[in-house]
Order: C-alpha cells, then structure tokens, then sequence
C-alpha cells in the first residue's frame, strides 16, 4: 500500500511530494502559523531540511505520513471538494507519520497526528474535518494501534481540534528545548486515540 490520496466533503488530501515545496515555503512564512511551533517565520533553508525529513518519513511505514490538503473556495462552509489539487486552494499540510519524537513510543504502530493550516483557512472546521479522515486511514486501513497528538498548554485551539475528533487527554509532559518560545514554561500536552476507543467512536455513529 502506497500513501493514498484522501478525500472529505471538503478536502482533496494529496500526498506531500517535491511539487508542493513551494507551499511549505508559504505556509511557513506566516509567523502566526508557527507561532506554538518555533514562534517565527522558517527561512527557505529550514523549510528545505523539513520537506527532505518528511519525504524520508513517509517511507518507514507503510501508508503513514504527509498530505498537502486543497478546498474550493478556502474551504468554505458549504464547499466540496476539488476534483484535482489544480483546481482547488491550498488550505495546509496534514500529518500522519509514524511516531519518532524524542517524547513518542519507538513503536511502528504509534502514528502521530498533526495538522498546519494556512490562516485564512481557520475556524472553518477544517483541521477537525481532515484529523477525522486520518484517524480513519489510521486505523481502518493502516491498522495502526495508537494515534497521538501533542501540542503546547497553551495551544487551546489545538488542543479543541482534538477534543472534537474524540481524542482523550494523557498527559502533560515538560521537554527541555534550547530555543524556548513563550508558552514553553507551560509544557506540552498529549492526547491519544486507541483502536479500541476509534472502534467504539465508529460503532456509535
């Protein structure tokens, strides 16, 4: 199984390629974009060294990691969307590889969740939209056995996203960074979805 292209009502969901360099470069270059990430805009360099870890990220585990979301029309309510990435806007960068942080399992099955979305795309319901269709490859077509998803305290909007998509708080933890930003004293804090939680979710609905 190959990465596949994934599709929600409003989202044409495309894997990360060498094509979409360019869009990582505007994506990162928005400060507020990154704000509870590095707390500033990417240089070109940087966004390079991120683009080449992603594409050799996408390769350890079957089916797992990047997809470059479009909409129609910004994704607004009421869209549907694109029938190809050319037709549609650039909305951001979805995220599901195997889990390889310096605070994730060193598990195959582990993925980890994540979502980056250009602003004008948000409060639109959109990271929850494309969060709910990589759970569901995740779990139904990978066969993953956990999803997480981390963020800062102080994240709140992050942390709602995941809150809606049924996720459940686990813990808050406190990396040592050699660049802190503000919001670091906070910590950082992980959600997960299990199989057996997604399959409960699943059955309900």
């Amino acid at each position: 199984m190959i990465q596949p292209t994934l599709r929600t009502a409003r989202l044409l969901m495309v894997p990360l390629a060498d094509r979409h360099f360019e869009l990582e470069v505007e994506l990162d270059s928005d400060p507020e974009v990154l704000r509870y990430i590095t707390g500033r805009a990417r240089s070109r360099d940087e966004v390079a060294t991120s683009h080449s870890q992603r594409l050799a990220l996408s390769g350890t585990v079957d089916g797992l990691g990047y997809w470059m979301a479009f909409g129609s029309d910004g994704g607004a309510r009421g869209t549907v969307a694109p029938e190809r990435e050319d037709q549609g806007d650039f909305i951001g960068l979805m995220m599901l590889p195997p889990a390889h942080g310096p605070d994730q399992p060193d598990d195959p099955t582990v993925a980890e969740l994540g979502y980056r979305l250009a602003r004008h795309c948000w409060r639109r319901g959109l990271a929850s939209e494309a969060s709910q269709a990589l759970l569901a490859h995740a779990f139904d077509t990978v066969g993953q056995s956990r999803v997480i998803a981390q963020t800062m305290t102080v994240n709140v909007g992050s942390q709602g996203v995941m809150k809606a998509v049924g996720m459940r708080y686990v813990r808050t933890y406190f990396p040592s960074w050699d660049d802190p930003i503000s919001g670091t004293e906070s910590g950082e804090v992980e959600y997960e979805m299990t199989r057996e939680m997604w399959k409960a979710r699943r059955d309900a609905h």
